[in-house]
């Protein structure tokens, strides 16, 4: 188990384990579609991925204005949006469901006895997701305007090109950089932790039922609750794959 949210000495398996298995799902299931796509009457499943190709695709050519670049970005930006939002919808799940099945099965192993089946609620991987879109952001800055130009931005841009204001322009060009990175990954991270100790809460109060008219409430509580919460979590775990694709996009956007 980690120490603190940036403890590099171990890695987080269980967040590995569910990103690189849900990150092949995805690709299967859009593999598949493309697979099975026909000219002719599309069937719902079919339908609904076109939906999906032509709303990521409208939305990077309001914003990345390159058709190079889109043979490349576009495909990236759906592969971001189906992925974490495949990640997020573990959210779904019965929060202790997954865990308690490893709670027998992990130390059986040898394994610890902890898991997270949510990966977009580890830090770790939202700002790996977050550093990943930095990484190509630097690669198109480069490649759009060349090296000596990238440079020469990060030493002249916003305040001027006198040499005295080349230190100023140098650091607000690498904390915009940093804010950006920062913000990208939390954003996504806070969201979906926070919608997991939501569940957490909400499954405390079906533990605490009793024999008594308290208790029982608190047992009817517990599926209210988790069902309304549940519903609109649904639109929670779409929409932070959808703010995420698009800050992708933008980030990348700026780049050209």
């Amino acid at each position: 188990k980690p120490n603190g949210p940036f403890d590099l000495s171990v890695f987080n398996f269980d967040s590995i384990f569910y990103a690189v298995t849900l990150g092949i799902l995805g690709c299967w299931l859009l593999w598949r579609a493309a697979r099975k796509a026909t000219s002719g009457v599309p069937g719902r499943f079919q339908a609904a991925v076109e939906i999906l190709v032509e709303m990521v695709d409208s939305q990077a050519k309001g914003i990345v204005h390159s058709a190079e670049s889109r043979k490349f970005v576009a495909p990236l930006a759906l592969t971001v949006f189906v992925w974490i939002f495949l990640m997020n919808a573990m959210d779904l799940l019965p929060v202790d469901l997954l865990p308690a099945i490893w709670h027998v099965a992990g130390p059986a192993m040898g394994a610890p006895d902890y898991m997270r089946v949510v990966p977009t609620a580890d830090l770790s991987v939202t700002m790996g997701l977050s550093v990943a879109v930095l990484l190509v952001c630097i690669y198109y800055n480069i490649k759009i305007k060349g090296a000596g130009g990238w440079v020469h931005e990060l030493f002249t841009a916003p305040f001027g090109s006198h040499p005295l204001l080349w230190p100023f322009n140098f650091l607000m060009q690498i904390i915009e950089f940093v804010a950006k990175t920062v913000s990208h990954g939390m954003r996504l991270f806070g969201n979906m932790y926070a919608g997991e100790l939501i569940f957490m809460l909400i499954a405390l109060m079906g533990g605490a039922w009793a024999l008594s008219a308290t208790g029982i409430l608190l047992a009817i509580g517990h599926v209210v609750a988790g069902l309304v919460w549940a519903i609109f979590h649904i639109l929670i775990i779409t929409l932070q794959a959808f703010v995420f694709m698009m800050l992708t996009l933008v980030y990348i956007g700026q780049a050209h």
